[in-house]
């Protein structure tokens, strides 16, 4: 199947890795923005994105945040 770039990059995520998932920074817990499909680690500032519902927890591809 061909991707489509006019389909939204994000899938449904499941809450429920919340509870298993953490920071790999500073190991601290997230939080889900469903308004940007992101956990977000407020400990270290950072937004991981979450890519066809799939988390990704790499520091480098998080984003910024104030």
């Amino acid at each position: 199947m061909i991707d489509d770039p006019t389909e939204p990059e994000t899938q449904a995520f499941d809450r429920r890795m919340l509870e298993a998932l953490v920071c790999p920074q500073t190991h601290a817990v997230l939080s889900y923005s469903a308004d940007t499909h992101e956990l977000i680690s407020r400990a270290a500032s950072l937004a991981y994105p979450i890519r066809n519902g799939i988390p990704i927890m790499i520091v480098d591809e998080a984003r910024k945040i104030e």
